[in-house]
């Protein structure tokens, strides 16, 4: 499966009135550090799609920028906001309360691997 259909999966999956960063999004998919791909994918998806793409947001917990056209931004927010998704006076959503990350994902390829594990009874000698 190519990378973008594995973002929307995990962006498919996340409940209303709750929301996720892009981050976790790509750690999801099984994609960790994917985050700046999962947002050109969503910034890519038709209108009227069924990938609820209102419910991802940056690592903060607010609305990312976009170019060219803020007036989806006030887009996403009004949609966040009518499925009960509440921000403070900055424009911040409580995470405690709204966040939610979703399962790792168990679907290969494409997977970074971990970086090896130093063996910790090992000691320099001299």
């Amino acid at each position: 499966m190519s990378t973008w259909p594995r973002f929307y999966d995990v962006v498919r999956r996340i409940p209303q009135g709750r929301v996720t960063s892009y981050g976790a999004v790509a750690r999801g998919a099984g994609l960790p550090g994917y985050a700046r791909q999962v947002g050109y994918a969503l910034a890519a998806l038709p209108h009227g799609s069924d990938v609820p793409w209102q419910r991802v947001v940056n690592a903060q917990g607010r609305v990312s920028p976009r170019r060219g056209d803020p007036s989806r931004e006030s887009l996403q927010r009004a949609i966040l906001e009518s499925e009960g998704v509440a921000f403070d006076a900055r424009g911040c959503i409580d995470m405690d309360r709204h966040g939610w990350e979703p399962a790792p994902s168990s679907v290969g390829g494409g997977q970074r691997a971990a970086p090896p594990v130093r063996n910790a009874s090992r000691t320099s000698r001299k």
